[in-house]
């Protein structure tokens, strides 16, 4: 029995899959899921995030975390969180920048949001029992500020897909085809508030907004930020963005269920406006490459470059692949949710 056997025969018992169903069996179904069973980082495996390009990208995001706590007064204690951790790197470089600070790392209660057991194994490895564990942020104990941090979470969560056809709008659905094969098609629905040329493809994430409305209940309540980092859409658009990437080629979505990761594009206007309506303030959002700039990502090359001459050409092509627009610096980017009156680092004149 492998994963597709079980959606096929699910299907023809039960009848075709929203996209967003489809996605949550591949990534999540316990015993054939991408990130219950096998989920691959790094250069070796299918995806590479920020914190493995350059240990630059962590160091600056402990840096911001710091700042950030000086500015919402020192809290003592507060949780320094992160949902969708991948192996613990990213949270290792922040902490290992934030020693520069001992009272922010004494007054940090550190907290990790994962539901991969595979990947609660690497993050121990990591970072040790320094850090706590929770299976959502609801499990992550209130009644002290939190600062947070997201990184490639957002593109993970599952998303609807609506198609404009000649007959209005229609959800993509994942059925079987005569072959036995798992194919896309079409089921139509009520009429969607947006208009749309013939063939333009409307993706809706529930999940992400649900998230932003979360995020900014917590910090209307206990204060502090959350920092959102993802490649994706920072105005509303149309576009058929999920994908499946496996050894770091992209595949059909349907090609291999629970061996590939799927992805959507982030809709950071939806978590942002979720995250108004819940009384938080937002950040104007920047590109990634801005965003790093603005903290300062140019001179730490340099510092690292002239500790490290024999690394002076490596660091540089990692800046250029954080930063460059034609890499990850146009692409990527960058969401605040904070506490109002609050200026995030790296948002100077922009709230």
């Amino acid at each position: 029995m492998t994963l597709r056997d079980r959606l096929t025969a699910q299907i023809r018992a039960s009848g075709p899959l929203t996209v967003a169903q489809y996605m949550t069996a591949c990534l999540h179904d316990p015993d054939f899921g991408y990130y219950a069973t096998r989920p691959a980082l790094g250069a070796g495996g299918d995806f590479i995030t920020a914190p493995l390009v350059s240990q630059m990208f962590g160091e600056l995001i402990g840096l911001w975390a710091v700042e950030s706590w000086i500015r919402l007064g020192s809290p003592t204690p507060f949780r320094l969180v992160e949902i969708g951790p991948g192996d613990g790197t990213l949270m290792s470089d922040l902490l290992r920048a934030a020693r520069l600070s001992p009272e922010f790392t004494d007054a940090a209660e550190v907290w990790l949001v994962e539901v991969s057991t595979p990947l609660r194994d690497r993050q121990r490895q990591t970072l040790g029992d320094r850090v706590s564990w929770a299976a959502s942020l609801a499990e992550v104990p209130g009644d002290a500020p939190i600062l947070l941090v997201a990184n490639e979470l957002l593109d993970c969560l599952p998303a609807r897909q609506f198609v404009r056809t000649e007959r209005g709008w229609a959800e993509r659905m994942v059925g079987v085809d005569d072959a036995g094969e798992l194919a896309f098609g079409l089921a139509h629905t009520p009429p969607l508030p947006r208009e749309a040329p013939v063939g333009a493809i409307l993706e809706q994430a529930p999940a992400q907004a649900a998230l932003g409305a979360e995020l900014a209940a917590r910090i209307t309540v206990d204060g502090g930020a959350a920092l959102l980092i993802d490649y994706g859409r920072a105005t509303p658009g149309f576009g058929d963005t999920l994908q499946a990437l496996r050894k770091h080629q992209k595949e059909s979505p349907l090609a291999a269920p629970g061996e590939a990761d799927l992805t959507v594009h982030a809709d950071f206007p939806a978590v942002l406006a979720a995250a108004h309506a819940q009384g938080a303030a937002t950040a104007q959002i920047l590109t990634q490459g801005e965003f790093l700039v603005r903290l300062g990502v140019g001179s730490r090359a340099e510092a690292l470059a002239a500790a490290r001459p024999d690394r002076a050409q490596e660091i540089e092509r990692q800046l250029e692949r954080l930063v460059s627009p034609d890499q990850m610096g146009e692409l990527f980017k960058v969401a605040c949710i904070h506490t109002p009156g609050f200026v995030p680092p790296g948002f100077e004149d922009l709230t």
